[in-house]
């Protein structure tokens, strides 16, 4: 409960954050991040919404942070993050040779089955993960699973965690301050989240229907 008062009241926990800790909260907003995206047992962690009301606090003059700090460590945070999922995503295939339980949750037939999506799909998954709650913190341990090439999971989540920053961090900066959206705030992040999440349902009912159609 009390996760979900932080992640729906962020802006107010934000305040506390920054009249407490001062030029630390630099330090907390990067941390945040980066074990959000980093971390894959992290996923309910705030990332949209955390980066939508820094953003909106750096616009606020009565506040001391600064707009553009917040956007650079983000940006790091975010890439460093997935590039961590990814070793720790190729560090478990190692180890599942190793160890019986771990096995059963990466085997070879569904390693083989992530290296097939990722050839088809790799880079554009990387790039949309990053706007779908939970799903951009998988995605990066999937690929590095999967074995893609460094070179090219580096390049879109470095292009991923670029859009993703750039976008949320503009839309809290040029409209988080406005009465309407501090009034509404709560129901402004459970629209960023259902927002988010619309991907996850387009797919899902497109591979229903499919399924329907291969079976008629």
């Amino acid at each position: 409960m009390q996760l979900i008062d932080f992640i729906l009241n962020i802006d107010t926990h934000l305040v506390t954050i920054v009249n407490n800790f001062g030029n630390w909260t630099y330090l907390i907003l990067f941390l945040i991040i980066f074990i959000e995206t980093g971390l894959v047992i992290f996923p309910f962690l705030p990332g949209d919404s955390l980066i939508f009301a820094a953003a909106a606090m750096a616009a606020n003059p009565k506040y001391t942070l600064s707009i553009w700090i917040c956007y650079l460590l983000f940006v790091v945070a975010a890439v460093l993050g997935d590039t961590a999922n990814y070793e720790i995503g190729r560090w478990s295939v190692d180890q599942s040779e190793k160890a019986r339980w771990l096995n059963k949750l990466i085997n070879q037939d569904k390693r083989d089955a992530a290296e097939r999506f990722f050839e088809r799909h790799g880079g554009k998954t990387i790039m949309i993960g990053r706007f779908i709650p939970f799903i951009r913190t998988f995605v990066p341990f999937v690929s590095g699973a999967s074995k893609m090439s460094y070179k090219h999971f580096i390049l879109y989540n470095f292009l991923g965690g670029f859009l993703w920053v750039s976008l949320f961090s503009a839309v809290g900066y040029f409209f988080g301050n406005i009465s309407a959206v501090q009034e509404h705030f709560s129901l402004i992040v459970i629209g960023i989240i259902l927002v988010s999440v619309v991907p996850i349902i387009v797919i899902y009912l497109r591979k229903k229907i499919v399924q329907k159609k291969q079976f008629r």
